[in-house]
């Protein structure tokens, strides 16, 4: 979409939003953060909706100074195609001038690519409860930064521009959110593994089924209570962090503890985030496609590593794009890292060559890395797919621009759910 155009597009569907926003004044949950906002946001859909509330969500990742009024509005994106955004935009017109029952919930992601983005939004969003997930210390979007302190920074305008009764949730465990919450410490309940947390998971683990994964389990304490939870279709602490968020949030809203871990059951894991799919001869797909940054990558191969009852374990990782000057370190870190997770390292992209070489340099044997240039993901999937069998798990992660959801849908046993299963399924999507 062209600049001028896109500008004017904004400007109407904003002007449509806030109109709506002020008629129908619903409660809004604002979630933010650099790593775990969808699974997050979705957490706490699954929740409020599973418990009688009547509540939206963004679709996707519907983040952006476009995204938000979309989905205020309830409309879909129009894509590159002019005529699409007219129809929004009388559709827009239809809402404000008509008195459709609106929801008495929003649960809205607010992203941030580069300084000043949050604020903007958060202005006239006015959120009553604001989550912040995590702030890594190479956060993806970093490299329009300053440092990941000043993108953090950004990340508080949520918190500042808050409703006057408004509270902050926030994941304790991190260092840069632990420094938000305590500016707001009157206002603010946190979450984590820490015990100094409102909300503390304890006991963690994956959670087996006839010897194969199908989730995370632990206990939430809160309160002097102590209530078990279970959560299915995805791996990793991450998925853990989301479900104590939305935990965080029913006890706002008024919804029992007991009541949001029965929902959390049902809680269905999006696309492309550590999501669990079977994969072609027995073995087991970890698709975590969506994105990529350092912790994100970290986080995945410590729970590669964890996983009991397979023979072969096997990585196959696409460029970390948007890191700026820290992109050369952080694919050394990794690589280094997938040494001591890792049956087998394959990388994509000329950024992740880094990665082989590092884990080479600290005695990964050659034969256990192979290395593809960008666009090659299929070529690598479809060259280990005669060496794999039921004894095979393989974790699947790159950057949004490094396409690895075309490896997943070779890899995988059923090609034809993968319109359901994975990201990026869309048709403006399989264009490019």
């Amino acid at each position: 979409m062209h600049t001028f155009f896109k500008r004017i597009v904004v400007a109407i569907l904003t002007a449509q939003a806030k109109f709506l926003l002020r008629r129908h004044q619903p409660k809004i949950i604002a979630v933010t953060g650099s790593a775990g906002k969808t699974t997050t946001k979705d957490a706490i859909f699954c929740v409020l909706s599973q418990n009688g509330k009547f509540v939206r969500k963004s679709e996707k990742s519907y983040n952006s100074e476009l995204g938000l009024p979309l989905t205020i509005l309830g409309l879909e994106s129009g894509w590159g195609s002019p005529w699409r955004w007219l129809t929004n935009i009388i559709k827009g017109f239809i809402a404000v001038a008509t008195r459709e029952p609106y929801p008495d919930w929003l649960v809205l992601e607010v992203g941030a690519d580069r300084p000043g983005d949050i604020r903007s939004i958060a202005r006239w969003l006015q959120p009553d409860v604001a989550v912040i997930t995590s702030i890594p210390d190479i956060p993806v979007h970093v490299e329009f930064f300053n440092s990941p302190h000043a993108l953090a920074q950004e990340k508080k305008r949520l918190a500042e521009h808050m409703k006057h009764d408004g509270i902050l949730i926030v994941n304790g465990d991190d260092v840069h959110t632990q420094q938000i919450y305590e500016e707001f410490k009157s206002v603010a309940t946190s979450f984590g593994f820490g015990g100094h947390n409102s909300f503390v998971a304890a006991d963690a683990g994956i959670q087996y089924q006839d010897k194969r994964p199908v989730g995370m389990h632990f206990y939430s304490e809160h309160s002097g209570a102590r209530i078990e939870v279970s959560v299915f279709g995805a791996l990793g602490k991450p998925r853990i962090y989301s479900a104590l968020a939305a935990l965080a949030v029913a006890e706002v809203a008024g919804v029992a503890q007991e009541a949001a871990a029965d929902a959390l059951v049902k809680w269905a894991p999006p696309p492309g985030r550590m999501r669990l799919i079977d994969g072609v001869r027995g073995s087991l797909l970890i698709d975590d496609t969506y994105n990529s940054s350092p912790a994100a990558v970290m986080s995945a191969l410590d729970t590669l590593k964890e996983l009991k009852g397979f023979k072969k374990k096997i990585a196959i990782l696409g460029d970390m794009l948007e890191l700026g000057r820290y992109s050369s370190e952080a694919h050394k870190q990794v690589g280094e890292h997938a040494k001591k997770c890792t049956d087998l390292l394959i990388t994509v992209g000329f950024r992740a060559k880094t990665m082989g070489e590092a884990a080479l340099s600290i005695g990964m044997p050659d034969m256990q890395i192979r290395e593809y240039e960008q666009g090659e993901s299929v070529r690598a999937a479809k060259e280990i797919e005669a060496d794999i069998d039921k004894n095979t798990v393989i974790l699947i992660k790159g950057s949004q621009s490094m396409r690895l959801e075309k490896a997943v849908f070779e890899l995988m046993q059923e090609p034809m759910r993968a319109e359901e299963l994975l990201v990026r399924m869309d048709p403006d999507w399989k264009v490019r």
